[in-house]
Parts: structure tokens; C-alpha cells; sequence
């Protein structure tokens, strides 16, 4: 039996841990933003970590359910509500048929992510059910969730899961003000001395262009370049180079002015330097990150890098094994 829509909020997607192998073709590996949260509602509530929940951003959904389940709700604290009784975050709770599950007002972060036993079970595009928007793929109709949209659950309801919970300890999110690590990138030395060490010792805050495709800052010092005669084939501008392969993570700073970091849904290439990329272990944070958030950018090496993402992976067996 399928959940009902009764209101879908500002935006709200289905999202799974997304769609690897087709970057080559121009398609982005998608999935949850903040793919710890997904994978820790999915552990709450008995369902395989990739599979597909909801990602509401500042503003949940209002859901009717039409069967018993056990939901989940992490990453941004956005209370969820049962018949307008709230529920804790980080929890599993359960719901009977005729429940409406909503949202209370956003406390902290940008991004929830709702998990429900059974998963739910949209027909998958590439391998996987994850909104990509721009390319019409995953989700519902390749799109994002409308109000009277139905949304059907797997198999495999999972019983005897509710009030598990993720101990505070292991629940990730940003700190204030954010700091995100860096590892220099290919075209860092495009840029002069001077402003590599302004743009680690500024505060940047994030800009209202922040969404999946990635993640604006503004507020820190204009970056000098290095001079050069124009490449063949790139712009003229001094940010621009002959067409290139973007990892995910990217630090663009189009014209010197405002960095811009590439994440889960951005394009595979283009003609702006890169001067940097963020960590892996890092990523997550940047999805939970409101407008105005004060954000530092923090120069680490490979060893650290590899170091956080160790970490990282250590954090999530802990949670495997807390909910075991």
C-alpha cells in the first residue's frame, strides 16, 4: 500500500545513494546530499542503507499512510510530527494506517532525510530511483515529489524497530562556523601567494545559490591570478581553462569573486579552474549548511584526507553496531 502526498513541501525528492559508472557520459552519481543521515535512517528502520527515502529541504512533506511502517527522520533537525504529536529525530517510530506523518519548523541544518520500512519503491533509472532533475531521471516521472503523488514501499516491512535510536555521539553535522577541508587542486598555482593564504584565513558565508548542483560563497576577499597568455581554446577571462573534467567537490572561483563548490548533482566538465577540492569526509556537511552560514576553508594534505575519511567510515560502523 502507498503513502499519499497531502502537501510535498518547498522540495522534496526521493534520493538513494545514487547512480555510479555514467559520469563519463555526463551523468552525476546524484543521491542524498548528506549520505551519512540517509544511510543512518535506513539502519533505523531495518532497511539496506542505500535504499531510497525522501530528502526535504527547510521544509518537510505532510504524508498519509495507508499501511503500518516504522519512519525515521535524520540529518537537519526537523521534528517530525504523527498526528501532530511530535517524534523524536534520529529515532525510529512507528505509524498505523491513516497516520498523517508532518514537520514542525526547521531548528538547525537544510536537509532531512525520511526513511520507511520497505524503502520506497519507484521504478529505478540507471540503477537507481534518485531525483536527477535536469536529466529527467529516478524519482517520480523524473521529478521531484508533487501534492497527491503516491508513493509505493518495498517489501520487507521491518517490525520491532521503534524507539532505536543513534546515540547523540555518532550523529555528524557541521560545526559553527563550518569549517570545510580542502586539498589544493591542479590550478592552485594560478592564483597569487597572497591570495592563496586570504582565501584559507577568510570567513565566507554561504549564498542563496545553494542547491544540489552545488553550493555558492560569498563574503571573502577577490582572488588575484597569476598572469598568462590565454590558453587556445579557453576564455578570456583569467578563471577560465581549456575544458576539463570536474571531480566532485570542486572549488570554482568564477572571475576571482565568489567559490563555488561542486556537489552530488553538478555537471562532469567545463572551462573554470579548479583550485581545490573538498574531502570526501566533508561533503556531507556542506548539504546540511543554511544560507549565511559562516564557513572556513581549512588546506589539508592527502595523509589528512585519507586520515578523515577513516574516521568517517569508523563513525558509521559504530552506528551499524549501536543498531544492531
Amino acid at each position: 500500500m502507498p503513502i499519499e502526498v497531502i502537501s510535498s513541501g518547498i522540495l522534496t525528492t526521493i534520493q538513494d545513494l545514487g547512480r555510479p559508472g555514467y559520469y563519463h557520459l555526463g551523468i552525476p552519481i546524484g543521491g542524498a546530499m548528506d549520505r551519512m543521515a540517509l544511510r543512518s535512517a535506513n539502519l533505523l528502520v531495518g532497511n539496506p542503507e542505500g535504499a531510497a527515502g525522501l530528502e526535504a529541504v527547510f521544509m518537510g512533506p505532510e504524508l498519509e499512510f495507508t499501511e503500518a511502517a516504522t519512519v525515521a527522520v535524520c540529518g537537519a533537525d526537523l521534528p517530525p510530527k504523527v498526528n501532530g504529536d511530535i517524534r523524536p529525530v534520529w529515532s525510529a517510530f512507528p505509524v498505523e494506517p491513516g497516520d498523517v506523518l508532518s514537520f514542525d519548523f526547521l531548528r538547525s541544518g537544510a536537509r532531512a532525510y525520511i526513511a520507511v520500512s520497505g524503502g520506497i519503491a519507484t521504478p529505478p533509472a540507471l540503477g537507481s530511483r534518485s531525483t536527477y532533475a535536469i536529466g529527467a531521471l529516478g524519482g517520480i516521472e523524473g521529478r521531484a515529489v508533487q501534492s497527491g503523488d503516491s508513493l509505493p514501499l518495498g517489501p520487507g516491512k521491518a517490525t520491532g524497530r521503534a524507539g532505536k535510536e543513534i546515540p547523540e555521539a555518532l550523529r555528524r553535522s557541521p560545526g559553527s562556523p563550518t569549517e570545510l577541508r580542502m586539498l589544493s587542486g591542479l590550478y592552485w598555482h594560478r592564483i597569487t601567494e597572497d591570495s592563496q593564504q586570504a582565501f584559507f584565513q577568510d570567513t565566507w558565508k554561504v549564498a542563496n545559490e545553494a542547491d544540489r548542483m552545488g553550493y555558492r560563497f560569498q563574503g571573502g576577499r577577490a582572488t588575484e591570478f597569476v598572469q598568462r597568455e590565454q590558453p587556445f581554446g579557453a576564455g578570456s577571462d583569467p578563471s577560465n581553462i581549456t575544458d576539463a573534467c570536474y571531480p566532485y567537490g570542486s572549488v570554482q572561483v568564477p572571475s576571482g569573486t565568489e567559490p563555488i563548490i561542486l556537489h552530488r548533482d553538478a555537471v562532469s566538465g567545463g572551462g573554470y579552474f579548479m583550485i581545490g577540492t573538498i574531502i570526501s569526509a566533508d561533503m556531507d556537511f556542506i548539504g546540511q549548511l543554511q544560507p549565511n552560514t559562516p564557513t572556513r576553508f581549512v588546506h589539508v594534505t592527502m595523509d589528512d584526507a585519507l586520515k578523515a575519511r577513516a574516521e568517517r567510515n569508523t563513525n558509521l560502523a559504530a552506528v551499524r553496531e549501536a543498531l544492531a
